[in-house]
């Protein structure tokens, strides 16, 4: 246990927001439990275990995989797609059916794989709990107890165990007995600094964690011994309580757009093939036989090819990560959430700390710099790990350690020690004083208030140093005491009159890349918000040594997170950079508000403790050396813990959101006028505008040249802004430019009239001129609204030569055999010509479209 942890200094472990219960006395929880002071015997044990189960965490069982597969059809937009293709088959329209079965299949099987891995029971739970225990039962009732080791599973409420440095508890437990007991809570609290506990401590903690007479399942004893009572085992332990899943997590931001994209193509499919078959009956007398076109131009509207491009962009960006920046993508379409994140939560230890303490300053008792301080704290622990054989430094006599020079400490010479006591809150070790032949000097380190209760000094003196410990542990630091005491040689080392020579400060180790990384995402527009379990002082004084700077009320305690209702969070989560001594419980409460705020939010974080948030949270993110269990239901990975990985990630995220929503603008817009051309081209001839076949076949070539847009390079301004899909402002755009869209086609219908003198004369020249015409407006639009292009220079990348293989296939496919074989022939040279002028014309109308699109865009995204 550190000296400091004890003195009441900002590193006090987080605690329950709600007050511990009234403490039960020992007698009423052996009656409750059935149980005394000599523990169970092995029959009421043996009947204990088949009433409560075995003392395990319950695990979740995986769904198998048709029930995944099945759960995948529930998709909007997997849906309208599955109805399209048995629609075809049932019209016998073969082609078209087996193309969208095809991709309905490959759609489901992607996304089963992906909740396979996601859904991943909580088996990694076990390894933060023991695997044996040391328990204490009576083979009859009358005869005396007996100590042995049995297996965890084993252990029943009402047993009676022992405890011992570097045990884990078992199970939930109250103490019977203790001997300067300290145990680690961090799988609860996320706090690395041990928590003392007593069988005779305190019942009035600030939170049930705090109780000094309880210790829970997943904590560690850092020091001391203890026996003690069970009273929870398995899934009802706090342990267990705190990290079972509750119910479907929500919905991420990704599967939010898709659903709202689904939607809005769910009704144009739903309506177009009504519409298409009343408007031909009405007014053109046809029946049933449009039904296959009317089928195709549905299936035109859909992108079919939707499914395999997210998830090529997505794995392909997933591929680079991991090979270059150690990004482990664990869930294709969190690589999206992350371009659309514009809040990290961190936690403070082991994020944008190192979890180990480092020297700030050696103070005098003025508060004046004095090394000599440092050198008398650093003797203090160096003789202790030596004289008291203790296995290795505590992180503070560590940083003490490594601070201090050499030389100086080897010129004290050891004589006994006494280590550090979390009763006492002291440390003190005799040193031969150097160039004092006869002369010892004790040294005693720790806690302020410990330490100045043996020195003497004034009311005065005594007062002036708490107040310059308390100045120091307010901005943040950590403060150990240092006093000395000369005795003669041989004299008794009792710690009474000692001098008081001054404070050693501490800070936390700043992470390496913390200061890099957390300037990169703002610069990418994510606010960083911290959430830890740290005093207020000690988080505020982490975010000014890495450049974040709180404002005045920018830092909310637990306490108060407990008096607000939902909506009151959601707007204090907006404007607040720290939350501190939080609990999971808060850390998950945090992350929701933010989300009902608008907000796509990460979770960074490594421990147990941190496992509910990472869950609630859009993308939940976690280092390779995570617990277990954290790392498991992380949506990322990181190799190391390098917060610079993450800015990556978000770049990667970005260009794979933009290219995904590209191409979603380009497709449903083409589309959309292509339909509207199409219903109008039904009424206008005494003829099908184009045949389903040849619907079907522009389709697949459309598609197939717009699976460039998954290697297209990013617009220079990708990065540097979230890019969420908003199905409204989708609409927008493919109702705008699809309607001109339209225009372009409506406006071929005039040149074909004029260079085949009458479409109706030659059906076959119509379909050509149609088939060439659309292909090439498509090609077009791929090179205009692409915003692949950079503003250093264009140069053609995947999506230009893509657009010109497709316009190639315009120009030569009716002359071919296989056009003849679609019903195409070859067309005038004079229509050549003419569409030529239309094109141009079109060109120009969606080139300054789309100028006028991003000035709105740009308008509307704010900071930008």
């Amino acid at each position: 246990m550190s000296e400091e942890s004890e003195a009441g200094t900002p590193e006090t472990p987080a605690t329950l927001s709600v007050p511990a219960p009234s403490t039960p006395t020992l007698l009423e929880v052996f009656r409750r439990l059935d149980s005394g002071p000599r523990g169970l015997t092995e029959a009421q044990a043996a009947e204990r275990l088949g009433r409560f189960g075995e003392n395990v965490v319950p695990d979740g069982r995986d769904p198998s995989w048709p029930r995944l597969f099945a759960r995948s059809l529930r998709d909007p937009f997997t849906a309208v797609l599955l109805c399209l293709g048995l629609v075809s088959a049932a019209v016998l329209a073969w082609g078209t059916a087996s193309v969208i079965l095809l991709l309905v299949v490959v759609s489901c099987l992607l996304r089963a794989s992906g909740e396979h891995r996601a859904d991943r029971s909580t088996a990694g739970l076990r390894r933060l709990v023991a695997t044996t225990v040391t328990v204490q039962r009576r083979p009859h009732q009358d005869e005396a107890p007996a100590t042995r080791e049995i297996p965890v599973e084993e252990l029943v409420p009402g047993d009676v165990i022992r405890l011992g440095p570097g045990d884990l508890v078992p199970a939930d437990v109250r103490l019977l007995r203790s001997t300067g007991l300290t145990v680690h809570q961090a799988a609860l609290t996320g706090e690395s600094v041990p928590v003392e506990k007593s069988a005779a401590g305190d019942p009035d903690g600030t939170g049930v964690l705090q109780h000094a007479r309880l210790c829970f399942q997943g904590s560690s004893v850092a020091t001391g011994s203890a026996t003690a009572v069970v009273t929870e085992t398995g899934g009802r332990t706090r342990f267990a309580a705190a990290h079972r899943r509750t119910g479907k997590p929500p919905a991420t931001t990704f599967e939010r757009s898709v659903q709202g994209v689904s939607w809005i193509l769910i009704r144009f499919a739903l309506l177009t093939p009504p519409l298409v078959l009343m408007a031909n009956a009405a007014l053109r007398g046809r029946g049933l036989e449009t039904l296959p076109f009317a089928v195709a131009v549905a299936v035109g509207l859909t992108p079919e090819m939707l499914p395999v491009l997210v998830t090529t962009c997505l794995a392909r960006g997933a591929a680079l990560l991991a090979r270059t920046h150690g990004v482990i993508v664990r869930r294709l379409p969190a690589l999206h959430d992350l371009g659309a994140m514009d809040v990290l939560c961190v936690d403070k230890t082991g994020t944008l700390t190192q979890d180990r303490p480092v020297v700030h300053r050696a103070l005098d008792a003025e508060g004046h710099d004095d090394p000599e301080v440092l050198r008398l704290a650093a003797a203090a622990a160096w003789w202790s790990l030596q004289l008291a054989e203790l296995p290795a430094p505590d992180a503070l006599d560590e940083a003490l350690l490594a601070a201090a020079d050499e030389d100086a400490l080897m010129s004290y010479d050891g004589i006994t020690a006494l280590p550090f006591d979390p009763a006492r809150r002291l440390a003190t070790v005799v040193v031969r004083t150097p160039g004092r032949l006869g002369t010892h000097t004790l040294i005693t380190k720790g806690a302020v208030d410990a330490v100045l209760r043996h020195c003497a000094l004034s009311d005065d003196a005594r007062s002036r140093a708490r107040d310059l410990a308390d100045a120091q542990a307010a901005d943040g630091l950590r403060v150990l005491a240092v006093a000395t005491a000369e005795r003669p040689a041989g004299a008794p080392g009792v710690e009474r009159g000692l001098a008081f020579h001054g404070l050693v400060t501490l800070r936390d180790d700043l992470a390496p890349t913390a200061a890099e990384a957390l300037a990169g995402l703002a610069a990418r527009g994510v606010t960083v918000k911290v959430l830890t379990g740290d005093h207020p002082g000690t988080a505020v004084r982490a975010c000014r040594d890495l450049g974040v700077f709180p404002e005045p009320d920018g830092v909310v305690t637990a306490d108060r997170l407990d008096t607000l209702t939902d909506p009151e969070l959601t707007e204090l989560a907006r404007r607040t950079t720290v939350f501190a001594r939080c609990t999971p419980e808060h850390k998950t409460r945090v992350t929701r508000a933010l989300q009902a705020g608008g907000h796509t939010v990460g979770f960074l974080g490594d421990g147990v403790n941190d496992l509910p948030a990472l869950r609630t949270a859009d993308i939940g993110i976690a280092p390779r050396d995570a617990a277990g269990v954290t790392r498991e239901n992380a949506d990322l990975v990181l190799a190391e813990k390098d917060l610079t990985a993450i800015g990556h990630a978000v770049a990667a995220g970005r260009h794979a959101g933009g290219n995904i929503a590209t191409y979603l603008r380009i497709t449903l817009s083409s589309n959309l006028g292509n339909v509207i051309a199409m219903l109008s081209a039904g009424l206008l001839l005494p003829f099908l505008p184009m045949l389903p076949a040849q619907v079907l076949v522009q389709n697949l070539c459309f598609d197939a040249a717009q699976l460039a847009f998954a290697y297209d390079r990013p617009h220079p301004s990708a990065p540097h802004r979230p890019r969420v899909l908003d199905p409204r402002e989708l609409l927008r755009f493919l109702v705008g430019f699809g309607a001109l869209n339209a225009v372009a086609d409506l406006a071929t219908f005039g040149v074909l009239a004029f260079a085949l003198r009458g479409p109706g004369d030659d059906e076959a020249l119509f379909h050509s001129g149609w088939f060439t015409e659309n292909l090439l407006t498509q090609a077009l639009v791929m090179v205009l609204l692409s915003l692949g292009t950079g503003k250093d220079g264009w140069r053609p990348g995947p999506v230009t030569w893509s657009a010109i293989g497709l316009a190639a296939i315009a120009l030569l496919l009716p002359a071919s055999p296989p056009g003849a074989a679609l019903g195409l022939s070859a067309l005038p040279a004079v229509y050549y010509a003419l569409l030529a002028a239309v094109l141009a014309l079109y060109a120009v109308a969606l080139w300054t479209a789309r100028k006028r699109y991003e000035r709105r865009s740009t308008v509307a995204q704010p900071g930008n």
